[in-house]
């Protein structure tokens, strides 16, 4: 069961992510075989798990 995390900052639609999740769904399982149920996609959007330069992404920036 192949399980793709897909890590963005917030500001996608319910509507994006979903056509996002169906076409790498459908990728998958023509390069790996399987059916989409065995596929799960998940998506990290919280700014507070992303820190660049030991600052994160999440705080004003000065």
């Amino acid at each position: 069961m192949p399980t793709l995390k897909v890590e963005m900052y917030e500001g996608r639609t319910i509507e994006q992510k979903r056509a996002f999740a169906e076409k790498v769904t459908v990728l998958v399982i023509e390069t790996l075989g399987g059916t989409p149920e065995g596929v799960q996609v998940i998506f990290d959007e919280k700014k507070e798990n992303w820190a660049t330069g030991g600052k994160l992404a999440s705080d004003p920036k000065v």
